[in-house]
């Protein structure tokens, strides 16, 4: 394979070689994540001790209801560390199966994603756990309260809750470097994101109901930011689209 010169791509690759990197960039990948997991395990004790310690769990008894609850807990903690560690590198083989289509300044820039991508992540992290989660807490608690039940939460069940709402919107919060990753190597362009428009705010609006109470104000907190996610990817989008044109113009 030739290597790339200044604004130009790499020789294209046969089919079969194709597919060949493709299979063996997921199988790194799926290494990785193995090897994340095994990880994961030595920090999922001092994670759950972070979280069992913090509000609004700190004050209530958090029970096991089987013999295996708290070995399927270590596994979540696990792959949740395991997902975190394992963002950068999926990322750089993704990078590295695109990069002979691409020439070299489009190789630099979008090298310079998959640490943005990683805070990204985190950033969606800190909303999901420091603004999401204790709504949709409060307001299951105020309904508990009102039918005067008394609280007694499996620990299996708590953080499925928690991470069912802190990691989507974790990945979400990937959306803007993914499209202008996107709009940067051709598959997508400002104008297909224009066109999706109403239908991404709806399906963004729909996943911010479905994650908080059922109030406009609870709905509004999440909604909003997604949307704004969502233009703000767009405004990249038109940003990387006319570099790409300009690029090829010269």
């Amino acid at each position: 394979m030739k290597h790339a010169t200044e604004g130009q791509a790499e020789t294209p690759m046969p089919v079969m070689e194709h597919l060949g990197e493709l299979r063996k960039r997921l199988i790194y990948c799926l290494i990785v994540l193995v090897l994340g997991l095994v990880g994961g395990l030595f920090g999922a004790q001092p994670l759950f001790d972070y979280l069992v310690a913090a509000a609004p769990v700190e004050n209530l008894g958090l029970h096991v209801f089987s013999p295996w609850d708290a070995i399927g807990l270590y596994v979540k903690f696990a792959f949740i560390i395991s997902l975190i560690a394992a963002i950068p590198f999926t990322l750089f083989q993704l990078w590295a199966f695109v990069r002979p289509a691409l020439g070299v300044k489009e190789q630099r820039a979008t090298l310079r994603y998959i640490p943005g991508a990683l805070l990204m992540f985190l950033v969606g992290v800190a909303f999901g756990y420091f603004i999401v989660f204790p709504m949709a807490y409060i307001f299951t608690e105020s309904v508990t309260a009102s039918m005067g039940l008394s609280e007694t939460y499996g620990v299996t069940q708590y953080f499925s809750f928690l991470f069912n709402i802190v990691v989507p919107i974790s990945l979400l919060f990937e959306l803007p470097l993914l499209i202008l990753f996107l709009t940067r190597i051709g598959i997508l362009n400002p104008f297909m994101l224009q066109k999706m428009r109403k239908v991404a705010w709806f399906l963004l609006i729909l996943i911010g109901v479905m994650i908080t109470p059922p109030d406009v104000i609870s709905d509004l907190l999440v909604a909003i930011p997604l949307v704004v996610l969502y233009e703000i990817s767009v405004l990249l989008s038109k940003i990387a689209y006319r570099k790409r044109l300009a690029a090829r113009e010269k």
